[in-house]
């Protein structure tokens, strides 16, 4: 098929680097490709409110396709080759992103689990993965995970052994924890969160796994990073920086849309925040009790941790003994948050609003910030699913560095004919 075609309501054009998106959740990796022009042919994922974002997303990018582009499917079915064929209609495949759940890799997940979830059939879904890879075999493909696959194992042996030597069948793989291991506040994210990044090449291309590496540039130095190692880099970007802005909420309080003058000055905020958008969305303070509320408050006036809390205010102890000392921590105003986790969604207790005043925790407007969303991002569903959302996902900003690296390789490749 020619590269400009059409096949079931699909245009197919030219001049633009195609992406199949595996696991797709909401899209936080797609989006960063979105922002540097690449064109997804296809997104697979097993979360019905998922892929409602990532269609209203697609038609937001002015696709016309969403409907067949988003694959509400179980990647390990026997059809999931046929229905991603129909989607991308013979248009060819540059890149597959992705990473399975990170469930049964997390250490958290390990430690509540008597058998450290060996028996997990999530262990197994980055074969659906490498499936999907080596049927469309794309130049490049990226592979996401928590940095928990870098220790979990399965009968002895170390899972990340076992996904990296079934990516390289047709690919050159180079793993090594401090190079696979990036933190998005590197990448101008306001959070710390470490992801284990698998960048793959094909055979025969003349580029190496190291090169790919080489070109995901930092442009922030984190909090612990030394001083020697912080020339030429931004500042991290703080809570205050990405939130700072927003209005002031006491718990319950909020409006699913409403009318905003955003400030846009900060970097951090001009790159988030579109210039043309007007809307603050899911800014919606949860309802808490009046217990939890004086924990807030005594936390972040004070800036107590939860033990320092039981030790000057025993009176403010938990009723229930398994809660520890992380069970409640605030997002200091001066610092990236801590990673954004889609637990989330159940309490928030970890993400306790630094203003005292406020006595609360984040909304779901502010957790997308800190992912660092775009404020035009649409989640859909209700509240709960929209915080497992944006708790899953890779931050876009994360996902652009990727995206930069992976279109000036595929740049290169075009201008010497070598694709």
């Amino acid at each position: 098929m020619g590269r400009e075609a059409a096949c079931a309501g699909v245009t197919v054009r030219a001049a633009q680097h195609n992406f199949i998106d595996l696991f797709a959740g909401c899209g936080g990796l797609s989006e960063g490709f979105y922002m540097q022009g690449f064109r997804a042919l296809a997104h697979v994922e097993i979360d019905g409110t998922a892929c409602r974002t990532l269609r209203t997303r697609m038609r937001h990018y002015g696709y016309e396709d969403a409907e067949q582009a988003v694959l509400n499917l179980d990647i390990t079915g026997d059809d999931v080759i046929r229905r991603l064929d129909e989607a991308v209609c013979g248009r060819t495949v540059d890149i597959i992103i992705g990473g399975p759940p990170c469930q049964a890799y997390s250490s958290l997940g390990r430690a509540k689990d008597d058998h450290a979830m060996q028996d997990d059939p999530r262990n197994y879904l980055f074969e659906s993965y490498v499936k999907v890879l080596n049927h469309y075999q794309p130049k490049f493909f990226v592979f996401e995970n928590v940095t928990g696959m870098l220790t979990a194992k399965i009968n002895g042996t170390h899972i990340v052994d076992k996904i990296v030597e079934a990516l390289s069948e047709n690919y050159k793989v180079k793993f090594d924890a401090g190079m696979n291991v990036l933190n998005s506040a590197h990448y101008g994210v306001p959070q710390v969160r470490k992801r284990v990044i698998i960048i793959g090449v094909k055979k025969g291309i003349d580029i190496e796994p190291e090169e790919m590496y080489a070109g995901i540039i930092k442009t922030h130095y984190d909090p612990e990073m030394p001083e020697e190692e912080r020339d030429g880099l931004a500042k991290y970007v703080t809570v205050k920086d990405a939130i700072g802005e927003l209005p002031h909420l006491r718990p319950g309080e909020g409006e699913a849309e409403v009318a905003f003058s955003f400030r846009r000055d900060n970097a951090f905020l001009k790159k988030i925040s579109p210039p043309d958008n007007q809307i603050l969305r899911d800014h919606v303070a949860r309802r808490h009790n009046a217990r939890d509320m004086e924990r807030y408050a005594a936390m972040s006036a004070n800036h107590w941790t939860f033990q320092e809390l039981l030790c000057n205010r025993p009176d403010l102890g938990h009723e229930k003994p398994r809660v520890f000392g992380n069970s409640y921590a605030v997002q200091w105003w001066d610092l990236p948050s801590k990673t954004i986790i889609a637990h989330l969604y159940k309490d928030g207790n970890q993400f306790i609003h630094p203003d005292s005043a406020q006595a609360r925790t984040f909304t779901v407007r502010e957790a997308a910030r800190l992912q660092s969303f775009p404020d035009d991002f649409v989640f859909e569903g209700p509240r709960t699913e929209q915080y497992k959302q944006i708790g899953n996902a890779v931050p876009p900003l994360l996902a652009e560095a990727l995206a930069k690296c992976m279109k000036e390789k595929l740049d290169g490749l075009e201008a010497c004919n070598d694709i």
